[in-house]
């Protein structure tokens, strides 16, 4: 991974980041939830698109190697963190580019602050669905001990290359690297809380708190979709439907990928992002 390590301080909280290029318009690659970290998502990544652009890759706080304060973990947090985070950065406008969670992340900060955001990807995004799959069923295991009890049994390799066959459905794309990057993120301290707050925040009786889908005409900044055909996590109709409402935004799918689109097709995503992050004008 061809970047450099540096940590800033957030309203108090130690932020870990990845950064490489030092030419270029920046471009801020934001990971996902669960046991997700800025180098699982992006470390395929950000090599390519160094080579024309200023990349930034933060951990969230509650992620990685960031702190992991005793705070509540919401969605509006992440966004007012995103606004802190540039700013210690001095980085005034840049181009969004969001996995699953940080997807959602993303797009509130790109209607809250449009003056902010060059250009949008949503990989695999949260925030276009009204609702999860299996969502009353969710919401009930969300709530009930069993959440806790799934958390404890991930503390397990064989458990954690099952989650990502979950999530990676391309032949080869679960190493055995992958896996124990993924296990060592598990375990470490305080793994987990900050996912646990998002679900309990957002994930309502009915419906998911964080969508956007009516506000999605609102968005101003070029909008590129990325997303897997094979995503049980956000099904495909709501990457369909997000495309249709943004205006002049393109859909590009990752072919037989899973929610983790980009590690599922590393080449043709970053031949896709590279190529529209590089295009001038709308």
């Amino acid at each position: 991974m061809q970047a450099s390590e540096h940590s800033v301080a957030v309203n108090g909280i130690r932020t870990h980041y990845y950064a490489a290029g030092a030419n270029g318009s920046p471009v801020v690659l934001l990971h996902g939830g669960g046991i997700d970290n800025a180098r699982l998502s992006w470390e395929l990544h950000i090599p390519v698109l160094a080579e024309r652009h200023r990349v930034i890759a933060p951990d969230f706080p509650g992620f990685g190697a960031s702190d992991k304060p005793d705070i509540a973990y919401t969605m509006s947090f992440y966004g007012a963190f995103l606004r802190d985070f540039l700013d210690a950065l001095q980085i005034e406008r840049a181009a969004l580019c969001g996995l699953s969670m940080g997807g959602g992340v993303a797009l509130g900060f790109a209607l809250d602050h449009p003056r902010r955001v060059e250009k949008l990807v949503l990989v695999d995004s949260y925030g276009l669905q009204r609702s999860v799959p299996f969502h009353r069923l969710s919401y009930v295991y969300i709530k009930t001990p069993l959440n806790g009890l799934s958390w404890a049994l991930m503390r397990s390799r064989a458990v954690v290359r099952y989650s990502l066959a979950a999530l990676l459905k391309r032949p080869g794309a679960v190493t055995d690297e992958l896996v124990e990057q993924a296990y060592q993120e598990m375990v470490r301290p305080g793994a987990g809380r900050a996912w646990n707050g998002i679900q309990q925040s957002d994930i309502t009786w009915n419906g998911v708190r964080t969508c956007y889908l009516d506000r999605l005409g609102e968005i101003s900044a070029p909008v590129l979709i990325v997303h897997g055909t094979k995503d049980s996590a956000v099904p495909p109709e709501w990457a369909r439907e997000a495309q249709r409402r943004i205006p002049g935004s393109r859909l590009e799918w990752m072919e037989g990928a899973g929610h983790w689109a980009q590690r599922d097709c590393p080449e043709d995503f970053n031949r896709v992002v590279s190529a529209f992050l590089d295009e001038s004008g709308h």
